[in-house]
């Protein structure tokens, strides 16, 4: 062993977390809306998007990284597994590759696990000591086996998987990592027509080998499209994929519409919950157009979380444009980062989104749906504004802190508690107590961009406790 793996590994082990129980199996709810726990329990789909974590990152820094989101309450990792950025050539930190001569159906595996082994201690080593490390501190991992390079990209020749090899690397991803907390998103940036059955053989792979036979019943999996896609335009009607995945992408509010995009996933049939997988990242260039539009900040990165959560969402993406690519001195930048990835985790936005979380799951959980209703003129594009109610509540969301008229009425009791939720601190101001019918215009707090805000309306008789973050 080299003494730089040598003390790599050393480093590592001061920070390694006892592996707790495992996570809780995660699976649709009934009302085919939610994610929830096998016991029923919400299970709100916070994820930040990593997707070069286990290709980059050493052991140190995967835990320095895991440490930071699971402060900041998020639920989920999106990371993958054979990565974008060369991961079938390109070595991870301790000079590992995944596969035998670029063969998904000969994952390079060594005896033993032993970190301060070179020969023992190999690649999928190393993605599992990540995924416990998640495990431990409440996050799962939502994996993606491949990312769509390998399955997809004919133009570069770079095509690794067929209909055969799919199946068996997913029975191995299934065997060894299956009782772990995974959530499985096939897919990655890529369009599936042409290889649909591919990604079937993949997905089939996977839940062979975490229950031994063909029983989707046994995994929570969804699809990762590229940008302005959704996992439904190929595989809504497969009986593997749970829920349906977004990419709205990186664009500007007016062109994406996310709002609109999540809201017609939502009305599909059969019933799926929805999510969207890859919004704008915080930091990114605008449209790819950074010298035209600059570059996104917290701001956007709020407006994309309220919009998707409060049009169907049963959760919410996060990524920032130096973290999933894992940027650090002496790395090709993909498309400007302005930060090194251990700068990037301490970014406003990126802390932000524990408080949608908070308000979401500080009322009635599996009632919530959208509600446009609710206002008389939503607006669009950058002020738009969004809606959703649940049992004895609603929240409203104005985008840009522009006044707004609400029709009243629309949930329970003779009278509701209004109040104000900040997005930007979780924090909360009272309004007043008022007739539960008619219309109301309201004016918020503060106007402008980066002046969002929730309105919460809640049936005064639940006496529900304060919104948000648990004081």
């Amino acid at each position: 062993m080299s003494i730089f793996r040598l003390v790599l590994l050393l480093i590592a082990a001061a920070g390694m977390k006892a592996a707790g129980p495992p996570l809780p199996r995660l699976k649709v709810s009934e009302n085919q809306r939610f994610l929830v726990t096998a016991d029923g329990k919400p299970f709100f789909y916070l994820a930040d998007t990593a997707w070069e974590l286990l290709h980059r990152l050493d052991r140190r820094q995967a835990v320095q990284y895991l440490e930071k989101r699971a402060s900041q309450k998020y639920t989920a990792i999106q990371a993958v597994a054979l990565a974008e950025l060369d991961g079938a050539g390109d070595p991870n930190p301790y000079g590992d590759l995944p596969l035998i001569g670029r063969d998904p159906a000969r994952p390079a595996v060594t005896p033993g696990s032993d970190p301060n082994n070179a020969r023992a201690y190999d690649y999928w080593d190393h993605v599992e000591y990540i995924i416990d490390q998640a495990n431990a501190r409440g996050l799962y991992i939502a994996l993606l086996p491949t990312w769509g390079r390998w399955v997809a990209d004919r133009q570069r020749n770079e095509v690794l998987f067929n209909t055969a090899n799919a199946q068996s690397y997913g029975e191995f991803l299934g065997r060894r990592f299956g009782k772990k907390g995974i959530i499985w998103i096939l897919g990655g940036d890529r369009t599936a027509t042409g290889f649909e059955e591919i990604w079937r053989a993949l997905a089939k792979g996977v839940t062979t080998g975490v229950a031994g036979k063909e029983d989707y019943d046994a995994v929570l999996m969804s699809f990762h499209p590229r940008g302005s896609e959704t996992s439904s335009t190929w595989f809504h009607e497969d009986p593997w994929l749970d829920f349906n995945m977004h990419q709205t992408g990186h664009g500007l509010a007016e062109k994406v519409a996310s709002w609109a995009r999540i809201a017609k996933d939502y009305e599909r049939s059969p019933v799926k919950p929805v999510i969207d997988g890859e919004p704008l990242y915080e930091d990114h260039p605008l449209a790819f157009r950074a010298r035209d539009y600059g570059y996104s900040f917290d701001a956007h990165v709020r407006q994309r979380a309220y919009w998707s959560v409060f049009s169907g969402s049963c959760g919410h993406t996060y990524g920032n444009h130096s973290v999933w690519q894992m940027y650090a001195p002496g790395r090709r930048p993909v498309n400007g980062p302005l930060f090194y990835w251990y700068e990037a985790i301490h970014r406003p936005g990126a802390a932000q989104m524990q408080y949608v979380r908070a308000l979401i799951e500080s009322r009635p959980y599996l009632s919530r749906v959208p509600d446009a209703s609710l206002v008389a003129d939503p607006l669009d594009g950058p002020d738009r504004i969004a809606a959703t109610r649940g049992d004895g509540y609603a929240f409203i969301y104005s985008a840009q802190g522009r006044k707004f008229t609400v029709n009243l009425g629309r949930i329970s009791g003779g009278k509701v508690k209004a109040a104000w939720y900040n997005p930007r601190t979780g924090a909360v101001s009272a309004i007043e107590t008022m007739e539960n019918s008619g219309t109301r215009e309201f004016t918020c707090p503060s106007e402008g961009f980066g002046s969002d805000w929730v309105l919460v309306l809640d049936d005064a008789a639940k006496n529900f406790p304060e919104p948000g973050p648990v004081k």
